[in-house]
């Protein structure tokens, strides 16, 4: 005996267990999307709607924007916004010349959050801490009390902070940091000049001395938290090479001073987001922002460092809802289109295969079953919207798997037509049809895959619903239609070639001795 023959003539019980397995991995993850309120599939801008804002260049004297500068913003904002788990958004840059504009379209409800994340500056500067007052002090500095004397009453002296010049004090006195006006869109943070700045929840002013340690020196960003529950979430920062000396040296130099001047300030658009007194030199290349964070607070603000500081400072104009470009109707007539070749592959298999269209009526609706749960699993986990090109490739998707089971179903007919039993025929079949399969998905992968890399807009949509689909044919074809096929060999209605299997000589074509 072969060694193909006896591999076919082993029990399907493991192919019983494969498909077992299969439907419990559906159920588990089914229970998983109801646990986590995953229950409704995101639908993307053109279905659903979402969230609009105008981003307008603010332009320093003597400065000028250039196109270069907007399509720099345009990159690193789409960078962000895709960082941040939002699907089907649109950034664009609209106008000519210095009136060019960025204008960014988020959908869903939480596009608000969003557009205000990816329009940050994220200019980052390190600065040590020359004075720190109350949000709306009136001086930089200490006042004491001279005594009185025979010829002067006692009254109060003002001595300024140590570095601090009466100009700095004046502008110092004029910033009223507990009025949320004075905050809002960031501070002035020339790199190069000592500031004033407000802390961002407006509890401090600050006088800082200039940068010594900038964004751009850091390597990378991520959140993290505190395991021993001190300081939770946070944003750790590694430096480049330039920017673990400096700061090292930065660290190095400010611990052996006193309160407030051992202070480090971190600056994040012109505002303090931490002002740590630094007990001990830090040259390991590594800080940490911390300042109240929520695990939602750190991760969005290591995803806008992680890309850069934008090239420009932005005004954001009116921020607006949009409505839906398409609309139910049309989500409705792509889901009816969905269903129709859903229904014609399913008469033409159940016409021409018979008894074998239950496996591809089968193999349909455990596919339908898995892409639908990955949609929804998609849009809690990655924030995955559907768009009507995404359902497009979901449609193209049933012609993948339509193609996959007639490779297999031709390639077995073929060896029973040759005169091997249904479950010798069911190996053989699948040795020769199972590379073809494989070729086939894996040419749409690779295209979705370059569609999704290289294209913008709706046609990355299209793409990964393309590719995310074809993989599901794949597990599909694996895990159930060929181990559904092995047990249903042993089934004498396909076995013994019954007229209504598929399997019977007429269905076949083959002319038998007596018909002869």
């Amino acid at each position: 005996m072969s060694a193909q023959t006896s591999k076919a003539l082993k029990s399907p019980g493991h192919s019983g267990r494969t498909i077992a397995i299969l439907f419990l991995v559906i159920i588990g993850f089914s229970v998983l999307a109801v646990f986590q309120s995953a229950t409704k599939i995101k639908l993307g801008l053109d279905l659903r709607g979402g969230t609009s804002v105008t981003l307008q260049p603010r332009v320093s004297a003597g400065g000028k924007v250039t196109s270069a500068a907007i399509d720099q913003a345009v990159s690193i904002i789409r960078q962000r916004v895709n960082s941040l788990g939002v699907a089907e958004s649109e950034v664009s840059a609209q106008g000519s010349g210095s009136n060019r504009q960025i204008v960014i379209s988020v959908p869903g409800e939480t596009g608000r959050r969003i557009v205000e994340l990816v329009g940050q500056t994220a200019e980052l500067r390190f600065r040590q801490v020359l004075y720190e007052g109350a949000p709306s002090a009136t001086i930089a500095g200490t006042v004491t009390t001279t005594p009185k004397t025979a010829t002067a009453p006692a009254k109060n002296v003002a001595t300024l902070a140590s570095g601090v010049t009466q100009e700095l004090n004046n502008k110092f006195a004029a910033l009223d940091c507990s009025k949320a006006s004075n905050r809002e869109g960031g501070g002035v943070d020339s790199p190069n000049s000592t500031i004033i700045s407000c802390s961002r929840s407006g509890d401090a002013k600050y006088i800082l001395a200039p940068a010594e340690v900038l964004g751009s020196q850091v390597s990378t960003a991520s959140a993290a938290i505190d395991q021993q529950g001190a300081s939770g979430w946070y944003v750790l920062l590694n430096f480049n090479g330039d920017g673990t000396k400096k700061f090292g040296a930065l660290t190095t130099r400010v611990t052996k001073l006193a309160t407030p001047l051992n202070q480090v300030a971190i600056v994040l658009d012109g505002l303090v987001v931490s002002a740590p007194r630094i007990n001990e030199a830090i040259n390991s290349g590594s800080a940490q922002i911390t300042g109240n964070f929520t695990q939602t607070d750190a991760t969005d603000l290591a995803n806008v460092l992680k890309y850069g500081a934008l090239p420009l400072a932005f005004d954001r104009g009116e921020v607006q809802q949009i409505s839906p470009t398409l609309g139910s109707d049309q989500l409705h007539a792509g889901i009816l289109a969905g269903l129709i070749g859903l229904g014609l592959v399913l008469i033409y298999s159940f016409l021409y295969y018979r008894g074998l269209g239950f496996v591809s009526f089968g193999s349909l609706i455990v596919a339908s079953a898995i892409t639908y749960l990955s949609f929804l699993l998609l849009g809690k986990w990655i924030g995955f919207t559907l768009t009507l090109a995404g359902i497009a490739g979901a449609i193209v998707s049933i012609g993948i798997t339509a193609d996959s089971f007639i490779v297999y179903f031709e390639r077995l007919r073929d060896e029973v037509r040759e005169g091997r039993s249904l479950r010798t025929a069911v190996e053989a079949g699948w040795a020769r049809a199972r590379h073809t399969i494989i070729t086939a998905d894996l040419v749409s992968l690779i295209a979705a895959v370059l569609l999704y890399f290289f294209a913008v807009g709706g046609v990355r949509g299209f793409a990964f619903t393309l590719g995310l689909t074809t993989l599901v044919d794949l597990l599909v074809v694996f895990f159930f239609t060929k181990p559904l096929v092995t047990v249903l060999s042993r089934v004498p209605f396909y076995a013994h070639g019954r007229p209504l299997s598929g399997l019977s000589s007429k269905s076949l074509g083959v002319v038998t001795g007596k018909e002869a």
